[in-house]
């Protein structure tokens, strides 16, 4: 039986993708190998977010180019693929085949390749391919495609195209088939999920829906990525289940987010906050937020680090603002220099942290339902598989199975507990 070595980096979305492969792959007969040395086949699923990403995906390229055993066949598909495909072949001699979105490189399954190496981009969508039972105890669910927003830094509508949203039906199938004790919906804008299929109707309604939709068919249903303006007051009650908010802010100048081409600013987010916080005293938020975007200024700054003072949230990440190539930033006047860049995000960074340690110490005495992932990890709804803080416990519990635990400590972003009643 040939064997295939899958590499995946960036984002949950790209995992799920990932994911869609791999159970493609299964039908064509292949079985997963136990290393990259001994794969037939080895893919690397990459990430053109931001440039830093990229040079990590390039890099994993070489590495794998490095350990794959003679007569294997390597193949860079992803992000970086579909964006810069005929670049990656002309550049990167060490790989048989560049393959855009959905391109069924397995079609060769382990034969080397003899030809230089090639780029091909297909239309189609990995949303409907099918996919393996979860290995861990949760999954990513992918629920649309693409985006319709034009967010002045995002260079995502122009490869990964307009919203594309899946059917409820086909949701739910996948949810079912995977047999996972926790289910993440992502999408690039899933508060949009299904007005594409509508006309434009829809959207924040629907999604409210399909959130207690798939409530029905597992214990716990997480949502990643919610615009701001799309967190109606019905949306924050369908996550009652599970209330992490996950808010994509990016900033909260109104000015700024102006030129972002984003809606918003503080006093909006604050409030937002404020009434999660009171529907659900127990909810835990989250967001990212750019920094040195073109014409950022110090009052801009300063009001950002007022904004985290204030509004307390359990988790954030700063980025610095990358020029992508096709973008409405990448020419806009005001370019902050790299420098400032990381000296504000190391600022940020610090108060954040401070209040993450803080939010995570008050927890110490409290009781929580939490999912056992792996031996000696768990997590509650306050934690976000492969994002935040996690919660140790005892090695024997065993992963895939809930348990109460009372929280005895903290350590920076991390928990401690132990089983009640033990």
């Amino acid at each position: 039986m040939a064997s295939y070595w899958l590499e995946t980096l960036g984002c949950p979305k790209n995992q799920v993708d990932s994911d869609k492969l791999a159970g493609a792959l299964a039908l064509e007969g292949y079985g997963r190998a136990e290393e990259a040395g001994s794969a037939d086949l080895v893919v690397v699923n990459t990430c053109a977010f931001i440039e830093a990403a990229r040079e990590e995906s390039v890099a994993a390229v070489l590495e794998m180019a490095g350990a794959k055993k003679q007569g294997a066949r390597l193949v860079v598909t992803g992000c970086l693929a579909e964006r810069y495909g005929e670049e990656l072949a002309g550049a990167l001699p060490e790989v048989d085949q560049v393959a855009g979105f959905g391109v069924a490189f397995w079609d060769r399954a382990g034969a080397p390749s003899a030809a230089p190496v090639s780029f091909r981009r297909s239309r189609f969508d990995l949303l409907e391919l099918p996919r393996p039972a979860a290995g861990v105890p949760w999954a990513y669910v992918k629920i649309a495609e693409g985006c319709d927003r034009r967010c002045g830094f995002c260079a995502i509508p122009t490869f990964r195209g307009r919203q594309r949203s899946r059917s409820r039906e086909a949701v739910l199938a996948e949810v079912g088939r995977l047999d996972a004790e926790e289910v993440v919906l992502v999408a690039q804008d899933p508060v949009s999920w299904g007005r594409d299929a509508r006309g434009g109707a829809g959207g924040h309604g629907e999604l409210a829906a399909l959130v207690r939709d798939v409530q029905e068919l597992v214990e716990r249903v997480r949502l990643l990525y919610l615009y701001p303006s799309g967190l109606t007051d019905e949306l924050v009650d369908a996550m009652g289940g599970c209330p992490y908010f996950d808010l994509s802010l990016q900033h909260v100048s109104r000015s700024l987010l102006r030129r972002m081409r984003r809606y918003g600013e503080s006093e909006r987010f604050l409030e937002r906050i404020s009434y999660i916080r009171r529907r659900f005293p127990e909810a835990a938020l989250r967001s990212s937020f750019i920094i040195g975007y073109p014409g950022e200024t110090e009052e801009d700054q300063d009001l950002l680090l007022s904004f985290l003072e204030e509004a307390q949230l359990d988790w954030a990440g700063f980025f610095a603002f990358s020029p992508e190539e096709g973008t409405y930033a990448a020419s806009l006047p005001g370019q902050v220099p790299a420098g400032l860049v990381a000296e504000r995000a190391r600022e940020c960074s610090e108060v954040q942290d401070a209040i993450t340690a803080s939010r995570r110490a008050a927890l110490v005495g409290t009781k929580c339902r939490a999912l056992v992932d792996a031996a000696g990890e768990a997590r509650s709804h306050r934690e976000a598989p492969e994002i935040d803080g996690v919660i140790n416990v005892p090695p024997g519990l065993a992963p895939g199975s809930w348990v109460e635990l009372e929280i005895t400590g903290s350590e920076g972003p991390d928990l401690f507990g132990e089983p009640v009643g033990r």
